[in-house]
């Protein structure tokens, strides 16, 4: 028997377990390492960050990636080799992150590479009405198993095609095993590239559970402020707070289809980029914008998404929302959602062992290689994951 099968039955009946959690995601910024440690499953999981780093992409690796990223042609050789490449950078920086940590690799039972994104196409963005859902990860978990010499999970995202959804959003699963609560509604309000949120009502079951991508968190921003600007993104912003909010624009932008869809439903960069932006300038004839109006008014979009998806739930009493993701520390759009809201929800920053604003994601990743291997049959749900051992 391969030692490591043996292995995966002693990890699944440890009383806990210490698995990294890694993700990258459409914001392109980097790859977040999430240390934790975990015990039981379900609804029965616990899970503690024990220790996070955000390892910053430089230009080059971001010029690669930029290549692909959300492009209906690319160069197939080129995907091709950009694959391996991206596991043996994650698997670099995995083995430098964990020295820095102080620790081994026999310390850490499983890793959970959630991979970088390059397109996701579900069937209403696609023409190809013989082909369902789509979705493409990079980063080979065979190269990171391989090189760090720890079993690796991922490729979470296929399974649940398989299953029949769009391969996103998958926090519906992590979110309701650490925040299922007796005596409130949750509202887990994730502000990444593309904003997503998961509605866990009060002693309700998974099966209730509502979990939607949005429309754009960051990304409609940072391509604008990378193109105009120079920079990654608008710092608190500081920007959008400089401009006025052109509501003619705003109106296009509120217009279009995604956003009246019913929930759930997913997107991406591949609809909200900078051609949309333009398409809504020129059908809302507003030419002559200043760059700092056209910040405040993608601001406010980006803000009046989220909050019209949450009104739409009818979900308003007991209710908590827990802001997490780069947007987290958008000071501007923060406030912007809470004046959507009136005042009337509780609206506050995730923090809960070690689980914040940046470390979420990447936590509930390392959540799903748990349930990988650990959950029970009659829990229900799906299990998520490809399993890539070292030899």
């Amino acid at each position: 028997m391969n030692p490591y099968i043996q292995s995966l039955y002693t990890i699944s009946n440890k009383n806990e377990r210490i698995i990294l959690g890694l993700m990258s995601g459409t914001s392109l910024d980097g790859l977040d390492l999430a240390l934790c440690k975990i015990s039981g499953s379900g609804r029965d999981t616990h899970c503690e960050v024990i220790a996070f780093n955000t390892v910053d992409y430089d230009y080059e690796v971001k010029k690669k990636i930029l290549n692909v990223f959300a492009k209906t042609t690319v160069d197939l050789q080129y995907l091709t080799l950009l694959n391996p490449w991206i596991g043996e950078l994650h698997a670099q920086i995995i083995n430098s992150q964990i020295t820095k940590w102080g620790i081994s690799p026999s310390d850490i039972d499983l890793i959970a590479s959630h991979g970088q994104t390059i397109f996701h196409s579900p069937k209403h963005f696609h023409n190809y009405s013989e082909f369902n859902h789509g979705t493409l990860q990079l980063g080979d978990g065979d190269q990171i198993a391989v090189a760090t010499g720890i079993i690796t999970i991922s490729d979470f995202r296929q399974k649940h095609i398989a299953a029949g959804f769009e391969g996103a959003p998958l926090a519906h699963y992590g979110d309701y095993f650490l925040f299922f609560n007796q005596q409130k509604n949750t509202i887990l309000l994730n502000i990444g590239g593309i904003a997503n949120f998961t509605l866990i009502k009060k002693a309700s079951p998974i099966e209730e559970v509502i979990c939607s991508d949005l429309g754009p968190g960051n990304t409609m921003m940072d391509q604008f402020t990378k193109k105009y600007y120079g920079q990654d993104y608008d710092l608190h912003g500081q920007i959008a707070a400089s401009g006025q909010i052109n509501k003619h624009l705003l109106d296009a932008l509120m217009n279009i289809d995604f956003i009246n869809k019913p929930m759930p439903k997913t997107t991406g960069p591949e609809l909200f980029n900078l051609e949309l932006l333009e398409h809504c300038i020129e059908i809302s004839e507003q030419h002559d914008i200043d760059n700092r109006d056209i910040m405040a008014t993608l601001n406010q979009f980006t803000a009046l998404t989220m909050v019209q998806h949450i009104t739409t739930t009818g979900v308003k009493d007991d209710l908590r929302i827990l802001v997490s993701g780069g947007g987290a520390h958008n000071t501007k759009l923060l406030d912007n959602i809470k004046q959507a809201c009136n005042g009337d929800l509780e609206i506050d920053i995730l923090d809960f062992n070690g689980i914040n604003a940046d470390s979420k994601e990447a936590a509930l990743f390392a959540v799903l290689a748990n349930e990988c291997i650990c959950s029970k049959k009659e829990e229900g749900g799906l299990t998520l994951g490809k399993i890539s051992l070292p030899l």
